[in-house]
């Protein structure tokens, strides 16, 4: 029988009060307060220890505080990625971003959803949809991006967006939900 910590893992439903599971939090938790803790003008130490707790990186990385996330090590991100301040990754299932991104700020990406019933949500029930985010994308401010939603290359996702699908290459999105505004 599978362990809570092995179903999240798998992608299925998990009891997200599992002590192994609160404890990935907990240790992403604190590397968040580390890394949210050093100051704007150490962007060396900034850049230092966001390596340290995503699981793999371009090169060029600049992502401003505050930062929060669920693990840490779900996260990849390619070359020349840029979020500005108070990005919320929850990366209970993984997130890929490609390269050449950059994220304005407020944005949250989701990858953890709960059950629509009630009892499910009160059985502590949850499950995870990856995310993925191709090259050459711009997220504005105040984006939501919900689990599972995939986002092509060369996209512009218009602020105060919430993605709830798939968008395909070279589109510009916007709106509640967002939806498809031109080709680029």
């Amino acid at each position: 029988m599978k362990s809570e910590f092995e179903k999240m893992e798998a992608g299925e439903p998990y009891y997200f009060l599992d002590p192994k599971i609160v404890a990935q939090k907990m240790n992403a938790a604190h590397l968040c307060e580390e890394f949210n803790a050093i100051s704007a003008t150490d962007p060396v130490a900034q850049t230092k220890k966001i390596k340290e707790i995503l699981g793999s990186t371009g090169d060029r990385v600049s992502v401003q505080a505050n930062f929060n996330c669920d693990n840490g090590k779900n996260i990849h991100v390619g070359e020349d990625f840029l979020s500005n301040y108070n990005l919320t990754i929850l990366d209970i299932a993984p997130v890929h971003i490609g390269h050449n991104v950059m994220i304005g700020p407020n944005v949250d990406i989701y990858t953890v959803n709960h059950p629509m019933t009630a009892k499910g949500r009160a059985s502590y029930i949850a499950q995870g949809f990856p995310v993925t985010i191709g090259d050459n994308v711009w997220i504005g401010g105040k984006v939501s991006v919900m689990p599972g939603v995939t986002i092509g290359s060369n996209v512009i996702v218009a602020a105060g967006a919430v993605v709830t699908k798939d968008i395909p290459d070279n589109t510009l999105v916007g709106g509640v939900p967002a939806k498809k505004i031109k080709s680029l």
